[in-house]
């Protein structure tokens, strides 16, 4: 079912329940790869990559590519205005109830609950991109060849960067994005 409502009402959600940022989002994309076949597990990987060199908020960069690649340019506004609501109704209401309970003990627990959480989301999120960015389980399991697990140029361009980045601490992270960005498309990553 490939209906707008739904791309929509499924945003909303990661929306409201994504607390954390961008990152945070990714569990939700991955389930969306999965329940709907918007997308390729090898399109969410490149959209994350997209949008981490990007200027913007992660999660709304990749709402409005979804968005866009399923219903054009009313569907990347939908998906990033859907994506973005649930936090604009939150910041409405926890700034109209502030005052009154910012000494709370319950608003307090909330947030130290919350604070895990969030991490657990974020680690599980940069295991599954770090698994299918350098590992190919399916050739491997199509083949039987250990061999043919490793994504062998990725793991190389991965291990160079992060010599250059330890070797080099103060160099700026924008050279670490563009060198990995054109290995990429040179290398057809």
């Amino acid at each position: 079912m490939k209906t707008l409502l739904l791309m929509c009402l499924e945003f909303f959600k990661t929306g409201l329940f994504a607390v954390g940022g961008g990152l945070a989002t990714i569990p939700f994309l991955k389930d969306l790869s999965a329940r709907y076949g918007w997308y390729s597990m090898k399109e969410l990987t490149t959209m994350i990559a997209v949008s981490e060199s990007t200027p913007g908020p992660m999660g709304i960069n990749m709402a409005t590519y979804v968005g866009n690649h399923m219903f054009g340019v009313p569907g990347g506004i939908a998906a990033t205005l859907s994506l973005v609501a649930p936090s604009v109704i939150v910041i409405i209401i926890v700034a109209h109830m502030l005052d009154k309970f910012k000494d709370s003990a319950v608003v307090k627990g909330v947030f130290s609950g919350l604070r895990p959480a969030v991490v657990g989301f974020i680690l599980a999120a940069v295991v599954d991109i770090y698994i299918s960015s350098l590992f190919n389980t399916g050739r491997f399991l199509s083949t039987g060849s250990l061999l043919k697990l490793f994504n062998w140029t990725a793991i190389v361009l991965f291990a160079v960067l992060l010599i250059v980045f330890k070797k080099f601490p103060k160099i700026h992270p924008i050279f670490i994005i563009v060198a990995a960005a054109a290995a990429g498309i040179v290398l057809k990553l």
